[in-house]
């Protein structure tokens, strides 16, 4: 733990829950070493995570998928700072089996599942609500910026990853919420109403909502300040 001892999973818990917020290097201790070292610009922060479970609670949405899950930490943090259900979609098996070890540490595997799977595949499942944290700029840092090489990421899987999204949210039912932290690449569809917007963490956090039936074909403001 690079000569770091932080406070215990159920002391990180607690404070999720109730406040003040955990340091992020608290939470990412838990994590395997290379993990911590790119947390800060591939995982969500505690803030961020705390901040969009208690948008979820107050709309009381029940049930969340993370596109492109990673070790785990946004839907663990939600389901400690919230009450939702989430469901973290994840394509390196590594990740995955990091993300599940990491639930049952701060015992909220009921509540935090993970699944491998990718837009490729159509494995995303049908939720409330959707979470994005730019899960698909990876695919434009070219190899020398990749997580790890285990995975297939290119300037084509980036835009397909993009417009598959945007298909998922024309498709998905009337009031599905969609979470997005430092947006997603793309331009969120017309059907969809920005209706809160958090510009004080380290990158900004909006939620919007699907507030017209139908696949509209059209497009509302890009997901960017």
């Amino acid at each position: 733990m690079d000569g770091f001892t932080g406070p215990s999973p159920a002391r990180i818990a607690q404070a999720l829950r109730r406040g003040p917020c955990p340091s992020d290097r608290a939470f990412d201790s838990f994590l395997p070493h290379d993990l911590r070292l790119a947390s800060s610009e591939y995982w969500t922060p505690l803030r961020a995570a705390v901040r969009a479970a208690r948008w979820l609670d107050e709309l009381r949405i029940r049930s969340v998928v993370d596109i492109g899950a990673g070790p785990g930490k946004f839907c663990v943090a939600a389901a400690l700072a919230g009450n939702c259900e989430l469901v973290g979609l994840e394509h390196r098996p590594r990740f995955v089996a990091i993300a599940r070890s990491l639930a049952r540490q701060f015992g909220v595997q009921d509540r935090a599942r993970f699944i491998k799977g990718s837009l490729h595949d159509g494995s995303v499942p049908v939720a409330e609500a959707y979470y994005l944290y730019n899960p698909f700029a990876e695919n434009l840092f070219g190899p020398g910026g990749y997580l790890a090489q285990d995975v297939e990421l290119s300037c084509e899987r980036y835009s397909f990853d993009i417009t598959t999204t945007q298909s998922l949210f024309r498709r998905a039912a009337r009031g599905t919420i969609v979470l997005t932290y430092n947006g997603f690449g793309g331009c969120m569809p017309a059907s969809y109403e920005q209706v809160r917007v958090d510009r004080e963490l380290p990158c900004v956090l909006r939620m919007w909502r699907k507030s017209q039936s139908g696949d509209d074909g059209g497009f509302a403001i890009a997901d960017a300040d």
